[in-house]
């Protein structure tokens, strides 16, 4: 088997399990509502409703699709495409699982290893603004509008903190390559141990770069109706909400790769297993880890408020940018008095 053909089969699997995950993510968190609300949720479609999803998808492609009069149609019908692409293309630097070895030749369960992939990953998630704010601004609503304005500030704000808190930890690996930062966890504990600050920076932002609950300000139905997808409907709106769920799903990959440990776990080496079997464990472990961090984002939409806007800025200007800097300092500090820091 050639590189391409292996390249081109793991990216049609990942785009596949991503696709997969999401749609049934929005199964699971109503589901995971009712409980906490002391309801039944989803019980109609299938067993336990588990044919919800694809309910759903079908009901949102055979909707009716309205485009408002006055509204750049070109940009409101390219806007929840670049929200979707931007999505789905940042897990092409996530390193999914080990080494598999096929017909003596070992390969990487990544599509791309790139030595600048937490730049690509900063690059790319700063895309993904534009897409909401584009949708927001061809809608010719001034709630869209506002919705759109509120997006790409928080977006903006958070991606500061998220960035800083960040430097750090490439100051302790001294790359920024995820297969590399992940490889440094397999003979020693995870990075989350040795930056817990930068850890729990970076997942209040990736809440609020996901526009999720309590940063769900973007979209406040109690003072936008819809924020910046009021004017959308049928599978362009479903669009937007997928791809909620894809970053969800990849910001998790994320965390579990920067801090957690990735596809590694405690002991894998002391198994015997062959190489094959112990990347199939990291891979089944992987996604476990992944799966946590998705309960995490559903369990706090379901129990805390949404914050105030004047709240939100607060919180990222003043609190996590001094933190994140703070913690680069104290990084600097401890590494130069170890001798790790020439």
């Amino acid at each position: 088997m050639t590189i391409l053909i292996f390249k081109i089969i793991l990216v049609l699997a990942v785009f596949g399990l991503t696709m997969l995950i999401a749609m049934y993510s929005t199964w699971a968190e109503r589901k995971l509502s009712a409980v906490m609300q002391d309801r039944v949720g989803p019980n109609r479609a299938g067993p336990m409703g588990l044919l919800q999803p694809l309910a759903d998808g079908i009901k949102m492609f055979t909707k009716e699709e309205l485009i408002p009069e006055g509204s750049n149609r070109f940009l409101f019908i390219i806007g929840p495409g670049i929200a979707m692409l931007t999505a789905l293309i940042t897990g092409a630097v996530i390193p999914w699982g080990g080494d598999v070895n096929i017909g003596g030749e070992s390969y990487a369960l990544q599509i791309t290893d790139i030595n600048i992939g937490v730049l690509y990953l900063f690059g790319v998630v700063s895309i993904g603004v534009y897409g909401i704010m584009i949708g927001g601004w061809a809608s010719n609503n001034k709630y869209s509008l506002l919705g759109a304005l509120r997006a790409s500030s928080q977006m903006i704000s958070y991606e500061i903190a998220m960035g800083l808190s960040m430097i750090s930890l490439i100051m302790m690996t001294g790359t920024l390559s995820l297969r590399e930062i992940v490889a440094q966890q397999d003979a020693g504990f995870a990075n989350v141990l040795y930056q817990p600050l930068a850890f729990l920076i970076f997942m209040i932002c990736a809440f609020a770069e996901t526009n999720r609950a309590p940063f769900d300000l973007p979209e406040c139905e109690t003072e936008l109706i819809g924020g910046y997808h009021t004017e959308y409907s049928s599978m362009k709106l479903g669009l937007f909400l997928f791809a909620e769920y894809i970053n969800m799903f990849i910001s998790s990959a994320i965390m579990v790769s920067f801090f957690w440990g990735g596809y590694n776990f405690p002991f894998q080496h002391e198994l015997g297993l062959s190489p094959n079997a112990l990347a199939t464990v990291q891979t089944v472990v992987f996604f476990l880890k992944v799966f946590g961090f998705i309960f995490l984002f559903m369990w706090v939409r379901w129990t805390l408020p949404r914050f105030r806007y004047d709240q939100l800025m607060n919180l990222g200007w003043k609190v996590l940018l001094p933190l994140s800097l703070l913690n680069i300092f104290v990084t600097g500090v401890v590494m130069y008095l170890t001798g790790k820091l020439n």
